[in-house]
């Protein structure tokens, strides 16, 4: 059994404020028991313009970001899932958004780089959205094992594609984490429903963390971070505003679930 939070923010522009916020909210889930903590994805900057972000790009292992991570890990000796930030790529005007996992010493064990950008346009609310502008998108599956069990490291729009999912499971994956930052509109149309269909039809622990609330750029996102149990159930859930949702989770209900209901070795295809 394993207690872990995913961590809901709203993050803004201050980079310094930012961390200081992620940093009591995992020291709050740590005082509460967690091994795990989950930010969401760019938990340390939501900045006011796109490529703003390009200022605060890190090469893996190095910079102020990542430290935070390792130095807070290590004081309270807690694994943390550090959402997104931005890391340094080919492309001179375009950035990772990077899942960094660090261990309760504060030590690397996995980076993640996004694969799929979130380029979309919604014509009923009038939203566009151009990621491929800013960021550069990765192509490799992650997975790490933690505590907690194998989690396939996946973020935000990645959700919508299933077959990522299902490939990190047959990496071993018995947890996902999904950092994100929904939009208010999709969020309120599709969130809790792709979430709970990927912890179903993977038999798979789910912890989501959002961002909340309205950011600098004038983005309004939808938070209800949630944590989702092997048979689809909401464990855990902080609706809006800065805060955690926290749960228990056992890998002998995944073992049992995919023994007694086998969907994922009765597949065909």
């Amino acid at each position: 059994m394993s207690r872990v939070a995913a961590v809901q923010m709203n993050t803004g522009a201050d980079v310094a404020a930012n961390l200081a916020l992620a940093g009591e909210l995992i020291e709050k889930a740590a005082g509460d028991g967690c091994e795990l903590a989950v930010l969401p994805e760019n938990f340390a900057l939501m900045a006011a313009r796109a490529r703003d972000k390009l200022q605060h790009g890190e090469v893996p292992g190095d910079g102020p970001i990542q430290s935070f991570l390792s130095e807070t890990a290590a004081r309270l000796g807690i694994w943390i899932v550090g959402g997104s930030i931005p890391l340094l790529s080919p492309d001179e005007n375009r950035v990772f958004g990077a899942c960094v996992t660090v261990d309760s010493d504060g030590r690397t064990q996995a980076i993640y780089r996004k694969i799929h950008l979130f380029d979309v346009h919604l014509s009923d609310s009038g939203e566009s959205y151009r990621e491929s502008y800013s960021m550069y998108p990765g192509e490799e599956l992650v997975s790490v094992d933690t505590p907690a069990g194998r989690i396939g490291l996946t973020i935000c729009y990645d959700l919508r594609f299933p077959e990522l999912f299902r490939s990190l499971v047959d990496k071993g994956a018995t947890l996902f984490t999904v950092p994100a930052a929904f939009t208010a509109v999709t969020g309120m149309a599709h969130w809790h429903v792709l979430l709970r269909a990927r912890a179903i039809e993977n038999l798979a622990y789910v912890i989501a963390p959002g961002q909340t609330g309205t950011h600098a750029d004038g983005r309004a996102t939808y938070g209800h971070s949630l944590i989702v149990d092997p048979w689809g159930k909401v464990l855990a859930e902080q609706p809006e505003g800065n805060g955690i949702a926290v749960a228990d989770i056992d890998l002998e209900t995944v073992t049992r679930l995919r023994k007694e209901f086998p969907a994922l070795s009765n597949r065909r295809l």
